[in-house]
């Protein structure tokens, strides 16, 4: 696929993923409000915004087999990592802007983890071992089977952390 079309597709993808994550934290703000069931409407049409972008992206056809699935997300994880934070970290700092140095400073060092994680993974793949996650809930820290006292990037204790069984 290429042309207008292709590119159409693809801004609609990266539009539905945005839209639903923005939605999901308007629907946290709103129940923290006691708006429950603002909430509960903007947690509904985000996931039929997910629902949006996951067409898009099968129909881009860029859902493959899990091993590409892994590899490619793997390189996208080392090049957010490596390049586009850290170029992000010494604007933020030529600004002087020190809450964004500090959100794009651990933002990079958890896409690090996230490439470290599907590394693992793709190196276990046939091996198909189970373990339970640990998220972040602050930074997005990812942890694999060990749920730590605290965050080691941000430093939140251990109740922040969302399981992933």
């Amino acid at each position: 696929m290429a042309g207008k079309t292709e590119d159409a597709l693809y801004q609609a993808y990266t539009g539905e993923a945005k839209a639903a994550l923005r939605l999901k934290v308007f629907a946290e703000k709103a129940e923290q409000e006691g708006y429950t069931q603002i909430g509960k409407l903007f947690r509904a049409i985000a996931f039929s915004e997910e629902i949006h972008g996951a067409r898009a992206l099968q129909v881009l056809g860029r859902v493959k087999g899990t091993e590409e699935n892994l590899a490619v997300s793997f390189e996208s994880e080392s090049k957010v990592a490596e390049v586009a934070y850290d170029q992000y970290v010494k604007q933020a700092e030529a600004e002087g802007n020190m809450p964004a140095v500090l959100h794009f400073s651990q933002s990079r060092d958890v896409e690090d983890v996230h490439a470290k994680l599907y590394k693992e993974a793709m190196s276990h793949i046939m091996g198909e071992r189970e373990t339970t996650y640990y998220v972040c809930k602050v930074c997005g820290y990812v942890s694999d089977g060990i749920l730590p006292e605290e965050c080691p990037v941000c430093g939140a204790m251990k109740e922040q952390f969302a399981q992933f069984e």
